[in-house]
């Protein structure tokens, strides 16, 4: 399997929250400082009646997606004692909810993800698909 091949398989597992550790930490890019690395899910293809989303619609919903996978913690990120009392919002291998559109956006591989602040993260979640924007 080529490189690429396997860091798209990666981050597809990456997906449903089973990066394979030293992988993952090789092909992704380290966030600095109190940044923390997150990948967004892709959109389902079908609603729940079965129909399929045109892709433009899938789209849409991964960019404004509001959960994503914890993948890297920066340095920096829950290290304020006085910002962070309680200790960190978030651990890697966490999904985690933010708001939509909300921190630096690129794609590695096609995949979408997202550095955002470590303040940034608002609840974790156990299982993303359960929930939906209103």
């Amino acid at each position: 399997m080529s490189r690429i091949h396997e860091a798209v398989a990666i981050l597809e597992d990456a997906k449903y929250g089973k990066p394979e550790g030293e992988q993952v930490a090789s092909m992704l890019p380290d966030p600095t400082g109190y940044k923390i690395l997150i990948a967004l899910p892709e959109a389902e293809e079908k609603t729940a009646g079965g129909i399929v989303k045109a892709d433009v619609t899938r789209r849409i919903e991964e960019v404004g997606s509001m959960c994503g996978f914890v993948l890297k913690l920066g340095e920096d990120a829950y290290s304020d004692p006085k910002r962070f009392p309680s200790g960190a919002y978030c651990k890697e291998g966490d999904w985690v909810m933010f708001r939509s559109y909300s921190g630096t956006r690129f794609s590695i591989l096609g995949k979408e993800m997202r550095l955002i602040n470590d303040d940034s993260v608002e609840a974790v979640v156990a299982d993303p698909r359960g929930v939906t924007k209103i």
